[in-house]
């Protein structure tokens, strides 16, 4: 079992008290403005967890479908859509083998939604592949990723266990040739079991997300710094965003 998959099994609730969900609404915000208000947008959530974007899309009219590895995360997203009044197609889905085919107009994959996560640079790309493929043509992608120039300047254990109450980082290494960080987390799950676990995350350089998506044909490539809860266009790339925010065409 791979450290992501060991984290969500029972990690939905207490999730749910991570500062970085709690940004949501001007999140969504920000995506409406990015496809124009279009309502009859079909949407796809990569990576829904609880289903926060999903349903709040969904609260706005949108038909929106979320798609997730953690059974956890998605019986907690369908929780929430039923106390929310709204209708998601939440379904249990690896991002890496997804058989979609120009069926949306936007999709999404935010706060590591699966990409970042997984354990080789190929598994992260045909996560890109396959949110490209589930494209209609035009159609959008946006997405966040971790950004490279953060830990060459600044404590990644310090900035997550500030943002973090329920997961707590220690001993972060950051190899430069590789550009993964691979920390220690201890957090509890839902249950109230406390537990440590080893991770292993891919952070990106903003050259590399824009070669990515240009060899997948997407066009009109913009990368941003990104702050939860305060997405915007023109907030400049810098070490001092521990994510990146882009939005590509299709």
């Amino acid at each position: 079992m791979q450290w992501y998959e060991e984290l969500f099994k029972n990690f939905a609730k207490n999730y749910e008290k991570e500062t970085y969900t709690h940004g949501t609404v001007q999140e969504v915000d920000f995506i409406e403005r990015e496809i124009e208000f279009k309502k009859s947008a079909k949407v796809l959530d990569i990576g829904c967890g609880t289903g926060r974007h999903a349903i709040e899309l969904a609260r706005r009219g949108y038909k929106v479908t979320g798609v997730d590895l953690s059974e956890a995360q998605l019986k907690r997203a369908r929780e929430n859509a039923l106390s929310a009044g709204v209708n998601v197609d939440f379904m249990r889905a690896d991002a890496r083998e997804l058989e979609f085919y120009d069926d949306f107009d936007l999709v999404m994959i935010i706060c590591e939604g699966a990409f970042s996560l997984m354990e080789t640079d190929e598994m992260n790309f045909r996560i890109l592949e396959n949110a490209a493929r589930a494209l209609k043509k035009p159609g959008k992608l946006i997405f966040t990723s971790l950004n490279a120039l953060f830990p060459l300047h600044n404590c990644v254990d310090s900035f997550i266990n500030s943002n973090s109450p329920g997961a707590k980082n220690e001993g972060s290494k950051f190899d430069l040739s590789t550009l993964r960080m691979y920390s220690t987390v201890n957090f509890v799950d839902d249950d109230g079991i406390r537990k440590t676990i080893s991770t292993n995350e891919r952070f990106y350089m903003p050259s590399e997300l824009t070669w990515m998506l240009k060899s997948l044909g997407f066009s009109n490539i913009d990368v941003f710094g990104c702050v939860t809860g305060e997405f915007q266009r023109g907030r400049q790339v810098s070490q001092n965003e521990f994510e990146l925010l882009v939005c590509a065409n299709y």
